[in-house]
């Protein structure tokens, strides 16, 4: 499950899902499963490590990944089901939001 990781976009071999940084903020981030939602760089990763999980295969609870899948939609505040709901529900970068047209409103936060 490997990621490329540059200075601004994460993007996986597994999935279409991709996380970029905001122009003009070096801390915000965002991700396509998560969409509104801004992110630190590290959550940003743990959310395209999650994304490229699901990508690779359909892990379920008792999976030998599951306890990492709990772990890391822990880190974002989601159970792993809505996890892995959300980033099977999402798609890629293909809304006006992630394109930069409509950027969310910053001190909505998260």
């Amino acid at each position: 499950m490997p990621l490329t990781i540059s200075d601004d976009l994460i993007s996986g071999d597994f999935t279409s899902h991709t996380a970029r940084r905001l122009p003009g903020d070096q801390r915000a981030w965002q991700v396509s499963w998560l969409p509104g939602r801004l992110l630190d760089r590290n959550s940003a990763i743990t959310a395209m490590v999650l994304a490229e999980a699901a990508g690779s295969s359909a892990p379920r609870a008792g999976d030998r990944l599951w306890p990492h899948i709990e772990g890391w939609a822990g880190e974002l505040g989601l159970t792993a089901p809505d996890a892995l709901a959300q980033v099977s529900a999402s798609s890629g970068y293909k809304n006006a939001e992630m394109d930069g047209a409509a950027l969310p409103d910053r001190e909505a936060g998260s």
